[in-house]
């Protein structure tokens, strides 16, 4: 049985979805990041770092596991699913979900940071994130040029890169004339896998989430730009 520590943001979702796909029974465990229950002492035990999500396998001696990519890796080998078997598939698999987590996701990460919550508006580092999460998109759309996934057969890279890129509209960045990307996020968003998913631990409202920003009732924004 796997134990899930996590909350509802695309990190989060990569391993949700990883769990949902393979079948793996979980418990899922709700760590509220924004009363910072990541910070806790109990949780920090689990991850040094004090960010979801984090895994623990109760089959293999309580391991816990944090970072999505170690997680997702370790994952595919105890399923033995969403990974090539060999080497040369591997391989692709492995630099498209290292693609995610040293570009999407941090680019993504600070073009909704400077977009859309800090509180004063930096024309210059927003136009620089918006044009880098631009160009990774477009990475993206060449990729997916004659085939319905990043590295032929789905796997664990899709799953990492649309966690993030399916929350685009977030950061403020378009997609406009991407239509391998789209029609990628449409096939994904498709998988009932996939749907479920990214409800764990619950659905995300990005309507109340804008509204809570304007009010800034929610202390969102102060959270986010510690």
């Amino acid at each position: 049985m796997i134990d899930l520590y996590t909350d509802a943001t695309p990190n989060g979702w990569k391993v949700s979805i990883m769990l949902e796909e393979i079948g793996m029974p979980y418990t899922t465990h709700h760590v509220d990041i924004m009363s910072g229950a990541q910070k806790e002492e109990w949780f920090v035990k689990l991850c040094p770092n004090g960010r979801i999500p984090v895994i623990v396998d109760r089959d293999n001696d309580d391991l816990a596991i944090f970072e999505t990519g170690a997680i997702m890796l370790y994952l595919a080998k105890k399923s033995g699913q969403l990974m090539p078997l060999d080497d040369k598939g591997e391989s692709w698999v492995i630099q498209w979900l290292m693609f995610q987590m040293a570009g999407i996701g941090p680019m993504m990460g600070q073009s909704n940071v400077f977009y859309r919550y800090f509180p004063e508006k930096i024309p210059a580092a927003i136009d620089r994130y918006h044009n880098e999460c631009r160009r990774l998109y477009e990475v993206l759309d060449r990729q997916l040029e004659g085939r319905d996934y990043l590295c032929d057969d789905y796997s664990l890279a899709d799953i990492a890169n649309w966690c993030w890129v399916r929350i685009y509209f977030w950061g403020g960045t378009n997609i406009d004339g991407l239509d391998n990307l789209k029609a990628w996020m449409d096939r994904l968003e498709a998988r009932p896998a996939c749907q479920r998913g990214i409800a764990v631990p619950h659905v995300v409202d990005f309507a109340q989430m804008e509204a809570d920003l304007e009010k800034d009732d929610s202390g969102i924004r102060s959270l986010v730009t510690k």
